[in-house]
This record gives C-alpha cells, sequence and structure tokens, in this order.
C-alpha cells in the first residue's frame, strides 16, 4: 500500500501531516483465551472523550517506560523470544527489549486489573508496579510470545514503535474484579477472533488480528520463535516484512 492508501484506510483514526516525529517504544497484549473451544480476546474501548482514537476496541498497552526494565522478574523472557526482540536490524538492546516486555505487562495490570506472574513475595520502589507488590505477584515474561510490530507511519500526531505481544489467560496470577485503577477504559470484554475482528477496532488492530488467528491455527500453542509481521513505511509504501 502507498502512503496515500494508508491514510484513506486509518481516515480519521489519526490526524496527519504533523512534523516530523520519531517513533516512540510502545507494547500492546494480546491476552488470549482458549476455554471452550475457540480462542477469545481481551479488548476494551477507550472513552469518547480520548482525542486519540475515541471509541476504539485496542489491546491494553502503551508508551514504554525505560525504568521498566529494572523491576525483578519470576522469570526472563524465553531465549528465543528476546532473540526476536533484539534482532540486529532493530537496534534493540536486551535492556531494552525487557523494558518493553515489561511495559505491556504494567500496562494490562493498569488498565484491565489482570496480574501476570507467579504469586509469591514481590517487593519493590517503583509506584508503578506497587499493585503486585500488595497482590502478591512477581512479574514473569517466560510466557509471553512477540507477534507483530508495527510503526505508526510519518505524518502522524502520534508515532508508535509498537511490538504486540501475546499471553494466555493461564499467565494471569490475579484477577482484579473492580479492573484496573486507571481509567483509560470504559469497557472490558473477551471476543472470539472474528468478532473483534468486526468490532470498531484500528485498522492496523484488525490486521494483527488475523496475523494472530492465522498463526494460531498452525500453532495454537504459539511455540517460541513463531514468525513475527512486521509492518512499516518504505519508500512510501506501507510493506509487511517478517522478523
Amino acid at each position: 500500500m502507498s502512503k496515500a492508501e494508508v491514510d484513506k484506510v486509518e481516515g480519521a483514526e489519526m490526524e496527519t501531516k504533523a512534523p516530523p516525529l520519531r517513533p516512540r517504544d510502545a507494547a500492546t497484549l494480546l491476552l488470549l483465551d482458549r476455554q471452550g473451544g475457540e480462542f477469545r480476546v481481551l479488548m476494551g474501548r477507550r472513552h469518547s472523550s480520548h482525542v486519540f482514537m475515541p471509541g476504539k476496541f485496542v489491546f491494553p498497552g502503551g508508551r514504554t517506560d525505560p525504568s521498566d526494565g529494572r523491576v525483578l522478574v519470576a522469570d526472563g523472557l524465553h531465549p528465543e523470544e528476546e532473540a526476536k526482540l533484539t534482532v540486529r536490524a532493530s537496534r534493540t538492546t536486551p535492556t531494552r527489549a525487557r523494558a518493553i516486555a515489561l511495559s505491556a505487562i504494567r500496562e494490562t495490570y493498569e488498565e484491565a486489573g489482570l496480574l501476570i506472574g507467579n504469586k509469591g513475595s514481590f517487593s519493590t520502589s517503583r509506584p508503578d508496579w506497587q499493585g503486585f507488590a500488595e497482590h502478591g505477584v512477581m512479574p514473569s515474561l517466560t510466557g509471553l510470545r512477540f507477534v507483530a510490530r508495527a510503526i505508526t507511519p510519518p505524518g502522524r500526531v502520534r508515532r508508535f514503535d509498537t511490538r504486540f505481544l501475546a499471553a494466555f489467560r493461564d499467565d494471569v496470577a490475579v484477577e482484579l474484579p473492580q479492573g484496573g485503577p486507571t481509567n483509560e477504559l470504559e469497557e472490558l470484554v473477551w471476543l472470539s477472533l472474528d468478532e473483534a475482528r468486526a468490532a470498531d477496532v484500528p485498522a492496523i488492530t484488525r490486521t494483527i488480528l488475523g496475523e494472530v488467528q492465522q498463526r494460531l491455527a498452525g500453532d495454537p500453542r504459539l511455540s517460541p520463535g513463531g514468525p513475527v509481521p512486521f509492518y512499516r513505511m518504505l519508500n512510501n509504501r506501507f510493506v509487511r516484512d517478517l522478523l
């Protein structure tokens, strides 16, 4: 697709013709539930008052905080997943990859009230991670799978280099009935992958859902080191590569 075609598909999702911006690291989590004979994914609706993608269904996630990489974990990334995240062309160090993965876990707690990790003693001085200490959960990265990457095209008022990670509901140690402490999402729902693709989602989200659905069809356990589609603008065209 050309840049003009991408702009047309995205429509009003993002403003265009912004000054050049360097993409910022971001991470989002596709939390999958494999009970009931089909896969469901957790999605939340952004508040209609938000300037950025109001009313859209999205995965929990957000901007990466580099200091997340210093949080203690029960288990690190699977070596094959770390290798995918730190492939030479990405210029991502292991420390940066760790921060990206942990930010996806933190955002899932903040927005959905789901704590991924192992039950046990955990303490930290980081305010953003106090919920894990209060509920006795040490974060764990071993179950995360790197399933896609996408860089927002140039000309947007916000640009992110987003890593899409996946985990299974089995990896959740604690589910808070009242949801997360932030007010980012006004509705949390579990949708089948077909339902999620038909919902009011951003164009790139629908694309990633299709990618993950296809991968699950051949690899329902999401084995480590699987192919990772990478979407970005190159020579004024939106391209897909595999990492």
